[in-house]
């Protein structure tokens, strides 16, 4: 028997609000881990139930909301994942950055969706002296989860998290606690990183354009509506030959012409 009662109503009430503010589905297979994440809330403010939970939720907007969107958004990522994508990176798309972009020494990179920061970090490493050091170059990097962004800024990791970076670059720019245990991101590669909270489906403060913007593993949890939403905003925001980069198992599918697919969930505005 389960410590709470979840009911098809508080999973219904439940999945409305997560859709409402933030564009995800949480479909009936989601239920186990609605219910292991907010349990901790529940048991956090000692109350009984899913539904007392929903209760005190609906009171208590403004301090608990945000805990609320933090607990069920899922936060899995790691330095240099899909490696091919930091490989086009750097070897074609920083080539045209450099001849394109001659005139005003300006590149922008959005990490759309950071999360604990690997992403924006392993984009500053793999950007690192291709430019010119009078360019002005800058890492947007934001995310709806404001626990997760504040683990992003601190820029420390545990030696599980850094275990699949070579030692190269863990000697260029981490520093390594006495026991070996911790590594903090060095200044000079936080200095570019601008971290900000953002709810992609709300405004957009910024302005861009973006040169390049990645926002992977992030779409896969909202429906086809939503999606095609964002693409648009982000086709409006990316420079006329920018780049948008997606998840391995995500797609912008047949309806975005606006967009030339390169293979390997890597698209470039320009299309028909």
């Amino acid at each position: 028997m389960k410590e709470f009662l979840l009911t098809d109503n508080d999973f219904k009430a439940i999945s409305s609000q997560v859709y409402d503010a933030c564009g995800i589905v949480l479909a009936e297979h989601k239920r186990e881990m609605v219910y292991s994440r907010l349990a901790r809330r529940i048991r956090h403010h000692k109350l009984k139930s899913f539904r007392e939970y929903l209760g005190f939720l609906d009171e208590n907007k403004e301090q608990e909301f945000s805990e609320f969107i933090n607990a069920i958004t899922t936060n899995l990522t790691s330095f240099f994942r899909e490696p091919h994508h930091f490989n086009y990176l750097k070897n074609t798309i920083v080539p045209k950055l450099l001849v394109g972009n001659a005139k005003q020494k300006r590149v922008r990179v959005w990490s759309a969706g950071c999360s604990t920061g690997e992403e924006p970090y392993t984009i500053a490493m793999t950007l690192h002296g291709l430019f010119p050091p009078d360019w002005d170059v800058k890492i947007l990097a934001t995310d709806l989860d404001s626990n997760v962004l504040a683990k992003a800024q601190a820029g420390t990791y545990t030696a599980a998290n850094v275990n699949g970076l070579d030692k190269s670059h863990l000697k260029r720019w981490f520093l390594k606690s006495h026991d070996g245990e911790l590594y903090k991101v060095k200044p000079e590669l936080q200095k570019n990183i601008f971290f900000k909270r953002l709810n992609l489906l709300q405004s957009w403060p910024m302005k861009g354009p973006f040169d390049v913007i990645f926002c992977r593993n992030v779409v896969i949890y909202f429906d086809k509506p939503t999606k095609d939403e964002l693409f648009k905003r982000y086709h409006d925001l990316l420079t006329n030959t920018g780049y948008l980069f997606l998840g391995h198992s995500e797609t912008l599918g047949k309806d975005h012409k606006e967009f030339k697919n390169l293979g390997q969930t890597i698209y470039q505005r320009g299309g028909s």
